[in-house]
């Protein structure tokens, strides 16, 4: 896999860490709303793959889920790497 292909599923792989945290929480995308800012609709896109979110908006995403959004990401680059069978990248 490339750098740009690594990178993106490691992001995808990020985001759907965070959806899965928020369920875990039972935090509805209306509470993550009035915790983070950002909207409903922008996170129900970012969840769903069809928005790509600055590093801001994944930042406040995790905040207003209370999630370390470091771990997430390191725990992201362990999965996509356990799935394609290399050792995880540093940052």
């Amino acid at each position: 896999m490339s750098n740009a292909g690594h990178h993106r599923a490691v992001c995808a792989e990020t985001i759907r860490l965070l959806k899965t945290e928020r369920q875990r929480l039972k935090l509805s995308k209306y509470t993550v709303w009035k915790r983070s800012g950002v909207s409903q609709s922008m996170l129900s896109l970012v969840e769903r793959g069809l928005r790509n979110p600055t590093l801001e908006l994944t930042l406040r995403i995790a905040d207003g889920i209370g999630v370390d959004l470091t771990a997430l990401i390191k725990q992201a680059q362990a999965s996509i790497s356990k799935k394609n069978g290399t050792t995880a990248k540093s940052a």
